[in-house]
């Protein structure tokens, strides 16, 4: 029997935050069987965008956010591991993807063949995925160890394993997953904007991690709140985006001059 993807999401005020929502989801239904999209309470018109969504694979459910579990991005992760949970039983494994990243078409086939390859084996629970993170413009990579380079993305469907921390990854309690590194990208694009839609972004998800305090508040109005000019390392990307991804870029890509040959490291980190 050919192995069975189910594919699973979050998402809450998509179109106020900008997020590449549409391009993720499409990037890897090709992939899965089934895709749950969780959509929670939004202030902005996200339900509808996702309804734009044209395929019998989706499985739209509805989720409220605990305010309450703000704290280190903890409501992420439940939010996530609800999700999970509404996943086929019949499922072998559970594709996780976040509102914005975006795999690569060229990685399909790759995929396919690791979860039928280790589908059998019950000693690997999950497969790890290499990352690119695009910063500024979609010209540009971040390319130092400051930049996550590996994750976990797709799951036995073994309840008992559960999303960790802020959704970064996947752990069975506390304890790590024995995962294979696979020969696939995520590509994410949580960093490129230009820095007035940056800046409301980061006062929208800051609910999830930071206290509403005067002194956060402050610090969002201030002129130098972000600027992109604040990197470690940097790379021109030369490569092709991901096909889901032309439209955004022709309608969305700014021009940002980066001086690639900057590199801001620390003694210890040279060392």
């Amino acid at each position: 029997m050919a192995v069975k993807i189910s594919g699973f999401t979050i998402i809450r005020n998509a179109v106020v935050n900008d997020y590449p929502i549409i391009e993720a989801v499409s990037s890897i239904l090709p992939v899965v069987d089934e895709m749950i999209i969780s959509v929670g309470d939004n202030q902005d018109s996200t339900m509808e965008l996702i309804k734009t969504l044209n395929s019998p694979k989706i499985k739209i459910i509805t989720s409220t956010w605990d305010p309450q579990l703000r704290h280190g991005g903890r409501v992420l992760a439940v939010e996530t591991d609800k999700a999970f949970h509404a996943i086929s039983p019949e499922a072998d494994w559970a594709f996780y993807i976040q509102a914005d990243e975006v795999v690569h078409e060229k990685y399909h086939q790759a995929i396919r063949e690791a979860a039928e390859r280790y589908k059998n084996d019950s000693t690997v629970e999950g497969l790890v995925f290499k990352y690119l993170h695009f910063y500024g413009t979609f010209d540009y990579v971040g390319d130092s160890r400051k930049w996550y380079h590996r994750e976990i993305r797709i799951i036995r469907n073994d309840k008992s394993i559960n999303s960790y921390l802020d959704a970064q990854g996947f752990r069975k309690g506390k304890k790590r997953l024995n995962c294979k590194l696979i020969d696939a990208y995520v590509y994410h694009y949580g960093w490129v904007k230009n820095p007035e839609l940056m800046k409301k972004k980061l006062d929208h998800i800051s609910q999830y991690w930071n206290e509403d305090t005067d002194e956060w508040r402050n610090k969002l109005q201030q002129k130098d709140f972000f600027n992109f000019d604040e990197f470690d390392s940097i790379a021109r990307f030369t490569d092709a985006h991901p096909k889901v991804m032309e439209a955004r870029i022709k309608r969305l890509n700014w021009k940002l001059d980066l001086d690639t040959s900057k590199k801001n490291f620390s003694f210890i980190y040279r060392l």
